[in-house]
C-alpha cells in the first residue's frame, strides 16, 4: 500500500500537540514521549526550546506553525504566510532526459520553506498582530544547513511526481514498493515530508527513519540496480549531502566528483578532519588547481582515516588525467572526472563473473566498443579508454608522425595495418624479442603502458591506474623520444618491460637494431609508432612492424624526396629517406 500524507491524521496529531502544549512542562514530557514530540527538539521555538534559535518570552510551542483560530486556509491550520519567492529549482541532465519536471515548490514543502528559505521572519505568525520576538535579535534562521535560501538547485529535488520519475528511471524504487515510512502526497509528489517528520526527531535531522546504513536513501534509490562490497562506498552520506551540496546537481560533499573521491583516496590530511569544523578548508596545489572541497567531514568518512592509495599525489605529477575543473558538466576536452572511469556504486573488492575483463575497482562503467558504439557496461578496459580517446576528443600525438591518426580505436583495430595487441593478438608470429611468459598471442591492456610510475604494477608502493605519472604521456615507465639519447635499460624501460633488451641489441628481430639504438642513438619512437597504424592510413608494405617515422628526425631522401620503408619479410626491409645526415636510398637491412 502506498503511504501518502493524510490531512486528517495531521490535524488530529496537531490537536494532540496543542493539548500537550497547554500542560506544564513536566506533564508535557510525561504525556508525550520525546520521540513523538517537538518539545525537546529545535522545532520548539518557544522560550523553553533547547536550540539556540528561540523566542525571548513566548511560551506557546505550536504557535510558530499552527493556530486553532485565525489561521490561513492552508492545512493543517497553518499560522504562517506562504512564501512568494520564485525559487531556483533543482535540475540535472538525468532528470531532463527522463522528462521529469521539477516545478516550483508546492504542498508541505512550501510550508517548510516558510521558515527554511530565510525570507519570512520566524516570529511572523498570522495569529499575532506583532511578530514574536526572538532571542539575540534573530529574525530568520542563521546561515547554515537549515537556511536553504531560495536557490534549491543544490538541494534534493522536491515537488515532483515520484511515479513519473520511478517509471522512467530503473534506479528508483517503484512507487508501489516504497518503504511505508517514506510518504508522497495525495498528488503522488515527493515533498520535504517524504524524508522529514517535523514533529519527530527520533532519528536526528527530523528524518522519518534511521539512515545509519542508508536505509532512508535506499528506500527510493537503488543505484545501478547492483551493489558494492567496499565499506566506504556503501554509505550514501559519505559522498552525498541532501542540502546545500557544493556540486549542486550531483549532491556531492565536494565541489566536483574528483574532490569528493579525493577526500578518501589521497587528499591531503588537512582535508580529512575527524571532527569539527563541519566544513573542511579548500585544498589546492600549484600543479593541480583543485576546486574547493567544501566537505562535510563531520559526517564523512568513518570507514577509514585515509585511503592508503594516494591518488592526489599522482594527480600532481607532470603527466596526468586532469580532474581540476570546478564544473563536472562543463569540462574541457582533456579534462576528466573519476566517474568517467569508475562507477562508484558498483565497485567491488574482487572480480566478478560474467566474462568482463574490466577490473572490479572500476565497477559497472560504460564505454565505447571496438566498433565505436556506446555500451552500457564495458567488458574490456580499452572500451573505457575509447570514451575519450576514440572519436570524442582530438588529442594530437606526442610524436610528429609521417602517418597521423588521432583516433586510438582505429590504431588498435584488428583491421589496422600493424598494432600492439590490445583488441586482438598481434598480426606477426615473428616476435623473438618477447620476454619469457609472453608470446605472439599475448593480449595486453592500455594500463600495461599507461599507468602510475609509482604504483605496485611499476614496482612501487602507490596506487595503480592511469591517474598520473612522471613519464609523459602518462606512462608506467620511462620512454625517451628525444633524438640522440644514449641507450640504457632505464631510457627505454617501457619497451624493455615486454621486449628483452639483450634480444633487441643482438639484432634477433631486426639486423640493424643495435646500429640504430646504440651507435646512432636513435630512440625507438623515431621508427616505431607504439599504438599502431590504421588501415585507412597505411599499408602492410610500408607500415608493418609499427613503422611510422618521426618526421622531426627522419626527412625525405634528397634524390627521390621520399620517406619510405618497404617490408621484405620477417626481420628485413629497405628504407629510402634521410636520417642523421645519412642518405638511405633503398638501403636493405
Amino acid at each position: 500500500m502506498i503511504r501518502t500524507t493524510s490531512p486528517w491524521s495531521t490535524v488530529f496529531s496537531f490537536f494532540a500537540l496543542l493539548a500537550a502544549a497547554a500542560l506544564p512542562a513536566s506533564a508535557q514530557v510525561g504525556q508525550l514521549p520525546n520521540s513523538k514530540s517537538i518539545i525537546n527538539t529545535r522545532h520548539n521555538l518557544s522560550v523553553s526550546g533547547p536550540g539556540k534559535v528561540k523566542a525571548t518570552s513566548e511560551q506557546e510551542i505550536c504557535i510558530f506553525c499552527h493556530a486553532p483560530h485565525n489561521a490561513s486556509p492552508v492545512q493543517p491550520l497553518w499560522n504562517r504566510s506562504t512564501p512568494t519567492s520564485a525559487y531556483t529549482v533543482y535540475t540535472s541532465p538525468s532528470l531532463q532526459k527522463l522528462g521529469v519536471n521539477i516545478g516550483q515548490p508546492s504542498g508541505s514543502s512550501k510550508l517548510c520553506l516558510s521558515c527554511h528559505d530565510g525570507t519570512i521572519a520566524l516570529g511572523s505568525v498570522l495569529s499575532r498582530t506583532q511578530p514574536i520576538t526572538m532571542a539575540a535579535g534573530a529574525t530568520t534562521l542563521p546561515p547554515g544547513a537549515s537556511n536553504l535560501g531560495t536557490d534549491l538547485s543544490d538541494d534534493h529535488p522536491i515537488s515532483f511526481r515520484y511515479d513519473v520519475a520511478a517509471a522512467a528511471d530503473p534506479n528508483l524504487v517503484p512507487l508501489a514498493n516504497l518503504n511505508p515510512a517514506t510518504k508522497v502526497d495525495y498528488e503522488l509528489n515527493m515533498q520535504c515530508t517524504s524524508c522529514h517528520d517535523p514533529h519527530d526527531n527520533s532519528f536526528g535531522n527530523f528524518l522519518v527513519m534511521d539512515n545509519t546504513n542508508s536505509q532512508l536513501c535506499n528506500s527510493c534509490h537503488r543505484p545501478g540496480q547492483t551493489y558494492t562490497d567496499i565499506a566506504g562506498h556503501e554509505q550514501c552520506a559519505y559522498c552525498h549531502q541532501q542540502h546545500t551540496a557544493p556540486s549542486k546537481a550531483y549532491l556531492l560533499v565536494g565541489a566536483t566528483v574528483s574532490d569528493t573521491c579525493l577526500v578518501c583516496h589521497g587528499a591531503p590530511p588537512s582535508a580529512v578532519a575527524t571532527a569539527a569544523p563541519a566544513v573542511a578548508a579548500p585544498v589546492s596545489s600549484s600543479n593541480v588547481p583543485m576546486s574547493s572541497m567544501n566537505v562535510n567531514t563531520a559526517r564523512a568518512r568513518p570507514h577509514a582515516q585515509r585511503h592508503t592509495s594516494d591518488i592526489f599525489a599522482d594527480l600532481r605529477k607532470i603527466s596526468r588525467h586532469d580532474t581540476s575543473t570546478a564544473d563536472p558538466r562543463n569540462r574541457g576536452t582533456q579534462q576528466v572526472s573519476c566517474s568517467d572511469c569508475h562507477e562508484s556504486h558498483s565497485i567491488r573488492s574482487t572480480q566478478g563473473t560474467g566474462g568482463s575483463r574490466v577490473r572490479a575497482s572500476l565497477g559497472r562503467i560504460n564505454g565505447v566498443n571496438n566498433a565505436g558504439a556506446p555500451v552500457t557496461r564495458a567488458r574490456f578496459e580499452y572500451e573505457i579508454c575509447y570514451k575519450c580517446h576514440a572519436e570524442k576528443n582530438a588529442i594530437p600525438p606526442t610524436v610528429t608522425r609521417q602517418v597521423v591518426e588521432i583516433n586510438t580505436r582505429l590504431q588498435f583495430a584488428p583491421s589496422a595495418v600493424s598494432y600492439h595487441p590490445i583488441q586482438a593478438q598481434g598480426k606477426s608470429s615473428f616476435v623473438p624479442s618477447l620476454r619469457p611468459g609472453m608470446t605472439s598471442a599475448t593480449i595486453i591492456t592500455c594500463t600495461d603502458c599507461h599507468n602510475s610510475d609509482t604504483g605496485t604494477k611499476a614496482g612501487g608502493a602507490g596506487p595503480n591506474g592511469p591517474h598520473g605519472s612522471n613519464f609523459p604521456p602518462l606512462l608506467i615507465a620511462r620512454y625517451e623520444t628525444l633524438d640522440n639519447t644514449p641507450e640504457s635499460q632505464s631510457a627505454y624501460a617501457l619497451c624493455y618491460s615486454c621486449h628483452d633488451r639483450s634480444s633487441i641489441l643482438s639484432n634477433r628481430s631486426f639486423t640493424a637494431h643495435r646500429q640504430h639504438v646504440i651507435d646512432r642513438q636513435t630512440p625507438c619512437s623515431v621508427c616505431h609508432d607504439a599504438h599502431g597504424i590504421a588501415s585507412n592510413k597505411g599499408t602492410t608494405l610500408h607500415n608493418s612492424h609499427l613503422i611510422n617515422f618521426d618526421t622531426t628526425v627522419v626527412r625525405p631522401d634528397s634524390t627521390t624526396h621520399k620517406i619510405e620503408y618497404n617490408s621484405t619479410g620477417p626481420g628485413h626491409g629497405n628504407c629510402t629517406l634521410l636520417c642523421h645526415n645519412a642518405a638511405h636510398n633503398n638501403r636493405p637491412y
